[in-house]
């Protein structure tokens, strides 16, 4: 199986588990109603997922270095199987709160392996590429996730749609059994758990900028997923159905960004691929304060611009990391998958503080100052390296 093939398996494999962080969400008032159970109870069960594939990141990351990338994989994806199957057949809240427990550890292991093995097989721009190629893939998900949640629920509820979930993930399990090999670099590989690794990481010029630049981003997009509705419901008083086809929008930019972003990395190097893009998301937002204020349709183009140029960012930063950290790559990763995902907790806490004390012109403003904090200090900490990371590994 050619490389480019390994790709997009291991990009599908990612795009369906990520499937369940999102296909049941227009489900949950008929799983609140069905099983008998509140609303508090029900967003619980999105928690717990969430927490454990944040969590089991930095757990994951050592054992796939020290142990190799399908041993860790199929556990991880048989696990998955397993528990959204049992997601399906629950009959109770707290059998469904379990289940999704189970079904976040098993999802950890995925996308982590997945960037972790593109990172194996993919060298200098091709590297960049195939990273920018597999978060496209990866970024399906959230855009059309809710959508087939939605047609699939109306049909056969819930049970339906984990059922499908559990469908789908066992052919993907079936293609990582049969085709994928295992990619670890045999001259890499590590017989002992060193949990300095986490600090060398953080303590890495490279790997501080990533991880800061990382949570900010997710922190940004976050933001907008959030408080759009409440933006375009209190201005411009859209239903529920015309804020999704705003939201998809921003979904589909960033889709195209994330495509477009391994060209211009293989054109300028990743480094100042990120320092570019980045700078461009701080006057995309301040744009978006000013649009909010003219026409929908103005905004509608903010927020298409500020989409594509979150995803021109979001594959150069586990490009970096996967051209910085060799013996450490899944390690590297698995720090950097577990930062972003704080960055999503904290836009809804930190946003509704925001909005509550400045509306819009606070919130934003503050974002776009978080982006400035991040590509400045990411410019410091790269500016020293760009020859050094860019240059000795081939990507100009």
């Amino acid at each position: 199986m050619n490389n480019r093939k390994i790709l997009y398996a291991l990009g599908f494999c990612a795009a369906i588990v990520s499937f369940a962080q999102n296909l049941y969400v227009p489900l949950m008032p008929e799983i609140q109603k069905d099983l008998h159970t509140s609303l508090y109870m029900v967003n619980l069960s999105v928690t717990l997922f969430t927490v454990a594939l944040a969590v089991l990141q930095i757990v994951y990351g050592p054992l796939i270095d020290r142990n190799g990338r399908k041993k860790i994989l199929l556990p991880g994806m048989i696990i998955y199987v397993l528990a959204t199957l049992g997601c399906s057949l629950s009959f109770s809240i707290e059998m469904l709160l379990i289940f999704r427990l189970f079904q976040g550890i098993g999802a950890a292991a995925v996308p982590l392996v997945a960037a972790t093995m593109i990172g194996d097989l993919f060298e200098g721009k091709e590297r960049a590429e195939a990273m920018a190629t597999y978060q496209m893939i990866l970024g399906i998900a959230p855009a059309v996730g809710p959508l087939i949640g939605g047609a699939i629920g109306s049909v056969a509820g819930y049970s339906g749609a984990f059922g499908f979930l559990a469908v789908t993930a066992f052919i993907m399990l079936l293609v990582v059994i049969l085709v994928l090999p295992e990619t670890q670099p045999v001259n890499v590989q590590s017989n002992r758990l060193d949990l300095g690794s986490f600090a060398r990481i953080f303590k890495n010029r490279t790997g501080s900028a990533v991880l800061f630049t990382g949570f900010v981003l997710y922190d940004v997009f976050y933001t907008l997923i959030v408080f759009l509705p409440v933006i375009l419901e209190a201005r411009y008083h859209l239903s529920v159905a015309q804020i999704g086809l705003a939201s998809m929008l921003l979904m589909a930019f960033s889709l195209v960004g994330s495509k477009l972003s391994g060209k211009l990395q293989a054109r300028i190097g990743s480094s100042k691929s990120l320092i570019l893009t980045f700078s461009f998301v701080i006057v995309s937002l301040i744009l978006f304060i000013i649009a909010v204020q003219m026409s929908l349709l103005v905004l509608l183009i903010t927020l298409g611009i500020i989409g594509f140029f979150c995803g021109l960012t979001m594959s150069a930063l586990p490009t970096l990391l996967a051209v910085e950290f060799v013996k450490e790559r899944a390690t590297a990763i698995g720090v950097y998958n577990f930062v972003r995902y704080l960055g999503m907790a904290t836009a809804p806490m930190l946003g509704s503080l925001l909005y509550f004390y400045g509306g819009l012109t606070l919130l934003i403003g503050f974002t776009a100052f978080l982006v400035g904090v991040a590509v400045v200090f990411s410019s410091l900490q790269l500016g020293l390296l760009t020859k050094k990371t860019d240059g000795a590994k081939g990507i100009h």
